[in-house]
């Protein structure tokens, strides 16, 4: 039985609750930064982190990490497609790492989800 949004914006709500701070506080102005963005997606957990889901689909997701947060947008060519927009932020296939005090700049997370749901459709 899948579970409804307010059950996955209490899980979500549970796993910002056991992180530490910066790190929570951090997390939680990316989360504010997606809602805003995506004021109709739900929220779950997906891969053990908060995820922005719109229809089933993840469109991003993020998490703490001892020395870093990171974001996820569910997509390497996301990343890919960032080009220099992304240059001072360390990357890996999947995600980009960011400080845990220094929550992400809200144009970044804007043209990120973008790209993503340009992917999906």
């Amino acid at each position: 039985m899948a579970g409804t949004q307010q059950d996955g914006a209490r899980l979500v709500d549970e796993y910002l609750a056991g992180c530490p701070e910066p790190h929570r506080q951090t997390l939680t102005r990316l989360r504010a930064t997606l809602r805003t963005v995506l004021p109709h997606a739900d929220e779950a957990i997906k891969y053990g982190m908060p995820a922005v889901v719109l229809h089933g689909v993840g469109v991003a997701g993020y998490a703490a990490f001892k020395e870093h947060c990171s974001y996820f947008p569910m997509s390497s060519a996301v990343l890919t497609a960032a080009g220099s927009a992304i240059e001072r932020y360390p990357t890996s296939k999947g995600g980009l790492r960011f400080p845990v005090d220094t929550p992400m700049p809200t144009a970044v997370v804007r043209r990120r989800v973008k790209v993503r749901l340009a992917e999906i459709a």
